[in-house]
């Protein structure tokens, strides 16, 4: 259309300038035609943490956090966790469609078959402490499977980028149930071929002595749809730092180790663990109308509430909701939840919180399901990476195949000294400024 232009007048220098409007955005590097000398770098857009930057075009997760939708190429997420298992949903963010009947066979039959890790995998996570964080171990096993497969770095060779998929998401369940059973020094527990995905996870990480392990179908499928749930969320810290390392074409496992670093944080990855700590502080039931007060009194914040895209409430948060009630139902009611059911209900009445758009998000309830079915806090965010490594790859796939990618490198404001003020002799500035 012709008017898709945005009009912009530099009050400097009196000059208009026309820019074009690409899917109603405009290319930043469109912005340095604005320059007040002819040899000026040209406006730069300045935005710190990203809030309002697009860094690529995708295909693969929308959100609309205003009205809190989420769709995986098209399908809205509570169809999707209702009707589909995890890895019908891997499959679909990996290659754009729900695969049929035989395909998800040949799928299913390649993730069992990638599932088991090399021994010396083992050797190198007995080499970690007794009481190592299983995130480090995670994101440090994952960097570690780069030195297994060398050929990996061929990133531009559809057939071996496609066999590190299938090795990343068989592999990552294993790695993680392997990292909590060293936590507890108990001998590592080989996959079984045999079981689903979820299932076989449960059996890595509870078998004991029993010759078959017999996991609850119950919490594994309430399992499978925090998977599907976690699996992928747009341009996250996590997600962005797999696309920005990625961008240098490294090999997906040092990549993923990346993406697992900035998953690790407490804004990110960790955000449930702080929610069970504010229960924890409430106590009861009777505590909450207190502590409503504090939080409007700005002494603490409300975990679980708001979150920077949703502007309403988080669709995957009323899932999770419902998936908390059925775990409850095997596990035994958990007082933390009653105080979390009448925390939701009185926020979402209060006009202080309706006002400010702060709505359950989906760490509400999901660090409460873990802790039921018997995962100590540590655990959380290793749970979210086993999902969101598919994401990552999906993502990274994508960035691969996108002719506009190039190596990530940001500009920035420099705002420290330069020679002049800084009393360096004249003759040494030219020196500096080349460097």
């Amino acid at each position: 259309m012709q008017n898709e232009t945005l009009s912009v007048t530099d009050n400097r220098t009196g000059r208009s300038y026309t820019l074009p409007l690409f899917q109603g955005s405009i290319r930043a590097t469109d912005l340095r035609q604005i320059k007040v000398e002819p040899d000026d770098f040209g406006v730069m857009s300045y935005d710190p943490a990203y809030l309002n930057t697009a860094c690529c075009q995708s295909s693969i997760t929308y959100i609309d956090g205003d009205k809190g939708i989420l769709l995986y190429r098209g399908y809205p997420i509570d169809v999707l966790a209702e009707r589909n298992s995890f890895l019908e949903v891997a499959y679909l963010l990996l290659f754009g469609e729900l695969p049929g009947p035989a395909a998800l066979k040949v799928w299913e039959d390649d993730i069992t078959h990638h599932t088991l890790v090399h021994e010396n995998i083992k050797k190198f996570m007995d080499g970690f402490h007794h009481d190592a964080h299983p995130m480090g171990m995670l994101v440090s096993t994952l960097a570690a499977l780069s030195t297994f497969y060398p050929a990996a770095r061929h990133v531009k060779d559809h057939t071996e980028r496609d066999l590190q998929v299938l090795r990343l998401v068989g592999k990552i369940p294993t790695i993680a149930a392997y990292a909590y059973r060293h936590s507890l020094g108990l001998p590592y527990v080989y996959p079984d071929n045999s079981l689903g995905y979820t299932q076989n996870f449960l059996n890595m990480l509870w078998k004991m002595t029993a010759p078959k392990y017999e996991g609850n179908p119950v919490l594994a499928r309430a399992l499978e749809v925090l998977f599907i749930l976690h699996a992928d969320h747009e341009q996250n810290c996590g997600t962005t730092a797999m696309r920005c390392v990625g961008s240098s074409l490294p090999d997906p496992y040092v990549t993923a180790a990346a993406a697992a670093a900035g998953l690790s944080g407490p804004l990110h990855g960790g955000a449930n663990e702080e929610v069970l700590k504010m229960l924890d502080e409430i106590g009861s039931v009777d505590h909450i109308p207190a502590y409503i007060d504090a939080v409007k009194a700005g002494k603490f914040k409300l975990m679980g509430f708001g979150h920077r895209v949703y502007k309403n409430y988080d669709p995957r948060a009323r899932i999770i909701k419902q998936t908390a009630e059925q775990v409850f139902a095997v596990t035994g009611r958990n007082a933390k939840l009653d105080i979390a059911l009448e925390l939701e209900k009185i926020a979402l009445e209060d006009p202080y919180f309706i006002q400010r758009k702060l709505y359950p998000n989906v760490d509400f309830y999901s660090g409460i399901i873990y802790q039921a079915m018997g995962f100590s806090p540590d655990m959380f965010t290793v749970l979210f990476a086993i999902p969101r490594m598919v994401g990552w790859l999906a993502q990274w796939k994508e960035m691969l195949d996108d002719p506009e990618q190039k190596i990530a490198r940001p500009r920035q404001i420099y705002t420290g000294r330069m020679p002049e003020t800084a009393g360096v002799a004249p003759q040494v500035k030219n020196e500096l400024v080349g460097v």
